[in-house]
């Protein structure tokens, strides 16, 4: 991906080796780019779970995915900043999807905490996330939250660091995993 270029869901999903068949929640799924993106390469005999904490988001993320054909993409009303909020089973998921969702999340522990209770022994989870305000395009200054210290989160959090990912110009990215217990 080119470092001028903005934030592209299947490009950054296709680096962080999503692929047929897996079992996908999207966390803080808001309207869907990810979810979309990853319900494509998830194929047929994969799943994805668009969580978000706006009810009214879900409605219109679901009529996205069935135009464009996708009938893997679920979509569930939870909360990711309470352990169990997101209200999907634990050890069930390949795969987390936590982007832009850092900056506006006030219990970012526990946002961590569930990311790994929803992963499987193996599963990895990707976190991008913006990496300043450009002036009003991403966050409020204040509320960016910089990659070192995501990382550390999701480390406290007992998950592994894996490996930066390429999220352009404006984000930054890293895979973590879920090691065995």
């Amino acid at each position: 991906m080119a470092e001028g270029s903005f934030l592209n869901p299947t490009e950054t999903l296709e680096q962080a080796g999503i692929h047929e068949g897996m079992q996908i929640a999207d966390l803080g799924a808001g309207s869907g780019f990810f979810a979309r993106a990853a319900a494509r390469l998830a194929g047929e005999h994969g799943v994805v779970w668009a969580v978000d904490v706006h009810q009214d988001m879900l409605p219109r993320l679901k009529n996205l995915a069935a135009a464009e054909g996708l009938h893997n993409v679920e979509v569930m009303r939870g909360d990711i900043e309470s352990v169990g909020g997101s209200n999907l089973p634990g050890n069930h998921f390949d795969f987390c999807i936590l982007t832009n969702t850092l900056f506006c999340t006030h219990n970012k522990a526990a946002a961590a905490a569930e990311v790994k209770r929803l992963l499987k022994v193996g599963g990895m989870a990707l976190i991008v996330d913006w990496s300043a305000s450009f002036g009003g395009m991403g966050p409020a200054k204040e509320h960016v939250y910089g990659a070192r210290e995501a990382k550390q989160l999701f480390e406290g959090a007992g998950l592994s660091w894996v490996r930066d990912i390429s999220a352009g110009a404006y984000h930054w990215g890293f895979l973590v995993r879920k090691k065995g217990e």
